[in-house]
């Protein structure tokens, strides 16, 4: 084991772990603020993936741009999702089994349309930074990974300004805490949820941009990442974007150390063995209440 090797593990474990955080904060939003079990979240990450594909081969824009401007479509297609959700299951009060149905539907749902629509073969994006990279001595810094972890941690710190400096930043906090208090200051909890679950959604046009920099993808490479972001979620104490960043930088560093000196297919095993030992240790997650 080489110091060399090991400064490289580490380098790319963090910069893998910011990507892994883009992923997962809409997890963090929909899943631990509104206690929605959205495992359908990975397709939209996938949807996202495809359109930054489609627009760049067809435009040459850049692929980040494209998740960016794409956002706020997301937003209102994922605020229209929620409110099928909500007039089908949650009104009725049976979001518990039903509503989960209802998301893994949609997760078939996406992945299928997606196999039509592209068919299974892996699609990748153009860009002059990819296949860049800058050497800091010994360590290499692809632009690949570096870029996405950039745009990921801005990501996460407009969120976390948004949802603790803004009324309905805090509304969105607040509506899995204690409707009734909400409901006093005049704030409708359906209305919260409805444009928080579109936060989410949004979020994920920006992490599909994210993932088909980061290399080729094809429609259900998205399952991949169902097990992973709720095991960061939970690991970063479910409702804290900061917990967030931090469980994924733990799971990202984790799963490279164990890819380099033993292999990838240990890393899934590795990485839910940290989040179980974390689990006995504080219950709440790392930043959890």
């Amino acid at each position: 084991m080489s110091l060399d090797l090991l400064g490289n593990a580490l380098v790319a474990g963090l910069l893998l772990g910011g990507f892994y955080a883009a992923v997962t904060v809409g997890i963090t939003i929909a899943f631990g603020m509104l206690d929605i079990v959205n495992i359908a979240h990975p397709a939209f990450i996938m949807l996202g993936s495809f359109i930054a594909y489609f627009v760049n081969q067809a435009f040459g824009v850049d692929p980040i741009a494209i998740g960016v401007v794409f956002a706020p479509v997301f937003f209102v297609f994922g605020m229209v999702v929620y409110r099928i959700y909500y007039t089908a299951f949650e009104r009725r009060g049976q979001e518990s089994i039903r509503g989960l149905a209802f998301f893994f539907g949609v997760l078939f749902i996406g992945e299928v349309s997606l196999i039509l629509t592209f068919g299974v073969d892996y699609r990748s994006v153009e860009a002059p930074y990819i296949g860049a990279g800058i050497n800091l001595g010994p360590i290499g810094v692809p632009m690949r990974l570096f870029l996405p972890f950039v745009v990921s941690v801005v990501m996460l710190g407009l969120l976390q300004l948004f949802l603790g400096r803004t009324f309905f930043g805090r509304a969105i906090k607040a509506v899995s805490q204690d409707r009734l208090a909400l409901q006093l200051m005049a704030a409708n909890p359906a209305r919260i949820k409805e444009l928080a679950f579109g936060l989410s959604i949004g979020t994920a046009s920006v992490a599909g941009s994210l993932l088909i920099i980061i290399g080729p993808v094809e429609p259900s490479i998205g399952r991949d990442y169902i097990g992973r972001v709720f095991a960061i979620c939970v690991l970063g104490g479910m409702t804290s974007v900061p917990g967030t960043l931090i469980a994924a930088f733990i799971i990202g560093v984790a799963e490279s150390f164990t890819s380099t000196f033993y292999g990838p297919s240990w890393s899934p095993a590795i990485a839910f063995g940290l989040l179980l030992l974390v689990l006995a240790v504080r219950p709440a997650g790392l930043l959890g209440r």
